[in-house]
């Protein structure tokens, strides 16, 4: 071989070695920090030894307060808020939101929460979150067993279509009691409710023809416009035409029912949600604005106009087994040769329960591993072992969502200034 060649083979294997070197993954984690520390003790000092045993849902409740000051702020005081319970589905934490916001408004999205809450919480004004087959609203007829709260004063149906309007005018007169009714209308999410002046106006019709059904108002939900691509003009187009298909159906549902002209600023024009909230001030067509993750902060809802408000809530899940990660038998060489690539997957640890929608958050530098799958008994993490756990210690996770996710773990496990303070019942998860 010549002098040359072993020259340009040997550069090679330095420049191999080099970029080896410079791809490899840095070692990275750490233990918990000061804040997930203190979760974690008052987790262990809680009079319910479960608390920290077993998978629960904790909530911060000093952030919680921080939260709800942070989102009243950026919500127009001319706008009522509009609490979302199925972000929120426990009744206790709902009533913590609406003493502070100072309001009983509330959107319920099934037959149970509306059971729960009616009987419950006979204080509530509730508007339906989505539209219901007349079915369940007869359903809701027929369990109700009465009490503080009145459905003729106090309760919305919600209604998409004009053949679901025909539904519930049949379930009025077969009650024989007035139906409110409030009107979906699409502004562009394009998910449902009414999107044509020809549905809007045959509905219209039938709400002016009809003694029983009451007009209540509309409800347009507008979470795509800071979905849709953030390009120049994108959003903003949205939003404008979000509020403009708003301002003109409202228009034309006062001209075709006089009797609700005159009422027009105590009816419900319900619009927004966690993500738009701070879009809709006193010269929108909307005169109130819902809102519910916001408050707890999952991962999905970190957004620039929520960067002051804090993750509220916490999957707490402890250690049962810690140690040198290794994959299953017959596959043993390749975990092997992946550790000595990757010292972040040298340790592992197995946690109670797993597989959820939610991100590890501490201790720093936590990862599922692909290579040996997920499992919502005993999920196995991996890292560095720089996260120094032990058996019996914590781990957190962050949910990507509230909703459908608080009520997986039994009651709420309420922390507040260093302790647990509460625990709070959720509702049974339902669609």
């Amino acid at each position: 071989m010549s002098r040359l060649r072993r020259r340009r083979l040997l550069l090679a294997g330095a420049g191999a070695a080099v970029a080896a070197a410079v791809l490899r993954p840095s070692v990275s984690g750490a233990p918990h920090d000061g804040y997930f520390s203190a979760l974690a003790r008052a987790l262990r000092r809680s009079e319910r030894p479960t608390d920290a045993t077993t998978p629960v849902m904790v909530i911060d409740r000093d952030r919680l307060l921080n939260n709800i000051g942070q989102v009243m702020a950026l919500k127009s005081p001319e706008r009522p808020l509009r609490l979302v319970a199925k972000s929120l589905p426990s009744l206790p934490l709902l009533d913590l939101i609406a003493q502070r916001a100072d309001t009983q408004r509330q959107m319920v999205f099934n037959l149970p929460y509306l059971l729960q809450t009616a009987t419950e919480r006979p204080t509530s004004e509730l508007l339906m979150g989505k539209p219901l087959p007349a079915g369940a609203a007869a359903a809701f007829y027929q369990r109700f067993k009465g009490g503080g709260f009145t459905p003729a004063r106090q309760l919305q149906w919600l209604v998409d279509t004009p053949e679901r309007l025909a539904e519930y005018q049949q379930l009025a007169r077969g009650l024989g009691q007035p139906l409110r009714v409030n009107l979906e209308i699409d502004v562009g999410l394009h998910r449902g409710g009414f999107a044509s002046q020809e549905a809007l106006a045959q509905a219209l019709r039938m709400l002016r023809a009809e003694p029983l059904l009451e007009f209540a108002g509309m409800m347009g939900y507008d979470a795509h416009v800071t979905r849709v691509p953030d390009l120049p003009g994108v959003r903003r187009a949205a939003e404008s035409h979000a509020k403009q298909v708003y301002a003109d159906y409202k228009a034309r549902a006062l001209a075709a029912l006089p009797a609700a002209a005159q009422q027009a600023h105590s009816l419900t024009w319900n619009a927004a949600g966690s993500p738009t909230f701070h879009l809709y001030s006193g010269q929108t067509a909307a005169n109130e604005v819902a809102v519910g993750s916001a408050f707890v902060m999952p991962t999905e809802f970190d957004m620039p106009h929520l960067a002051a408000c804090q993750p509220a809530c916490f999957i707490a899940t402890p250690v049962l087994k810690s140690g040198y990660f290794q994959l299953p038998a017959g596959v043993e060489w390749a975990g092997s040769a992946l550790k000595l690539w990757d010292r972040n997957l040298r340790h592992g640890v197995f946690i109670h329960g797993g597989q959820w929608p939610a991100d590890p958050v501490s201790p720093a530098g936590l990862a599922a591993n692909s290579q040996y799958g997920l499992s919502p008994n005993q999920q196995v993490m991996v890292g560095s072992g720089q996260q120094q756990l032990q058996v019996g210690d914590t781990v957190f996770f962050r949910p990507h969502k509230s909703e459908a996710m608080l009520q997986q773990f039994g009651d709420l496990v309420i922390v507040a200034g260093g302790e647990v303070v509460d625990h709070w019942p959720v509702m049974p998860p339902a669609p």
